[in-house]
């Protein structure tokens, strides 16, 4: 079996979809393998696969598409009145309230305004498994820049003040509430703890390839360790993080740390954003209309201070509006280091799941755009 075959199945009227993945995947040679799925107003009508090792349900790490999972929980939690965005962190967190933070809220964070992206000589790849460390150490760290006055992309620990605030108020943590709430009822092929059981489905990723010049011209522009772009993504640790290395640790798919040690496949993304909008098998939405609105509302634009011009953020979730302009205003959904990407896009009932088990060279994914852009003339054709 060649690893550029294609597997799976498109329902009537997504054949040109299937022709797009299969372009895809003969252009990246097979390399690794990836997963495409799409739901059109909860029903699944896109369901592919092709590389090495790989098959429908297989699972691998998503980084931070995970923040999709999380912010969902976090979005229902608003709903029902147990969180109060406009609340400041640190009267559930009071340790939080330390070198100027106590202000911050939880828009704040979940916003990418609050300057909490990282700690003074970063964090070990052993701490960045578990939120409960992350939140210990951000606790007494001053914020790399005012509060509000800007935003700037915390890659790897965003979330982790989140958590801390939903174990605080509720006494379950936010990766417990994802399993009662909408993993297990919903039957995601998404987690945020992976079970030992599971492990066998696991696949892990792997590093891009490309040429000396290539690796030579990337390498001679990575960021200092030590700037804003670095610490973002902790490199100010010693030695920096590695990311490739980051999913494939037991730990962090154990504790799937809620910014970025997520496991799942196209299938569990997919899932995970027709369920917040329109239900999943049989079962309703999780989201009222009104949710989906506030959170699908843009909060910061323009230039990132941590990743230049790829921001513009809604409330958790990353703006797909603006970022796939055929889109609604209100698209929203959340991609991830590896080449994962995930979307809803309330106007027109697309739920959109893409994984990769390869790193592309320079964190490049070209392939978003054109996957993306099938899918919409896709369903706007029929």
């Amino acid at each position: 079996m060649s690893t550029t075959d294609v597997h799976g199945t498109v329902a009537d009227g997504f054949e040109r979809v299937r022709e797009a993945f299969a372009a895809e995947v003969a252009e990246q040679d097979g390399q690794g393998g990836s997963q495409l799925a799409v739901h059109v107003h909860g029903r699944q009508v896109v369901d592919l696969w092709a590389g090495d090792e790989v098959s429908g349900d297989t699972l691998t790490g998503v980084y931070s598409s995970t923040k999709g999972a999380s912010t969902l929980v976090t979005a229902l939690l608003t709903q029902e009145g147990i969180l109060d965005l406009d609340e400041p962190v640190a009267r559930h967190w009071p340790e939080f309230a330390a070198a100027g933070k106590g202000a911050i809220t939880l828009r704040d964070v979940l916003t990418h305004r609050s300057g909490v992206i990282g700690v003074d000589g970063g964090l070990s790849a052993a701490e960045l498994a578990d939120d409960a460390v992350i939140a210990r150490r951000l606790a007494g760290q001053r914020p790399y820049w005012k509060p509000g006055a800007a935003y700037g992309y915390g890659g790897f620990v965003s979330f982790a003040p989140v958590n801390e605030v939903i174990r605080r108020v509720t006494g379950r943590s936010l990766q417990q509430v994802y399993d009662e709430r909408i993993r297990i009822p919903y039957e995601l092929e998404l987690f945020l703890g992976l079970p030992e059981a599971e492990e066998e489905r696991f696949r892990p990723i792997r590093r891009w390839t490309a040429t000396p010049e290539q690796e030579a011209g990337f390498w001679s522009d990575v960021p200092g360790p030590h700037s804003i772009l670095g610490i973002g993504y902790g490199l100010n640790s010693t030695p920096p993080l590695d990311q490739v290395a980051f999913a494939n640790t037991r730990a962090v798919r154990a504790n799937g740390q809620a910014s970025a040690g997520g496991v799942g496949s196209a299938r569990g993304l997919a899932g995970l954003y027709a369920a917040a909008v329109w239900g999943l098998g049989g079962r309703p939405p999780l989201l009222r209309p009104d949710t989906v609105a506030e959170f699908a509302q843009l909060h910061s634009t323009g230039a990132d201070l941590v990743r230049g011009e790829q921001g513009n953020y809604a409330l958790g979730f990353q703006a797909k509006g603006l970022r796939y302009r055929f889109l609604s205003a209100n698209a929203f959904g959340h991609d991830g280091s590896a080449g994962s990407e995930a979307f809803a896009d309330p106007r027109t009932g697309v739920a959109f799941g893409y994984t990769r088990r390869r790193f592309g060279f320079g964190w490049s994914y070209p392939e978003h755009d054109r996957l993306a852009a099938a899918v919409h003339r896709a369903v706007t054709a029929s």
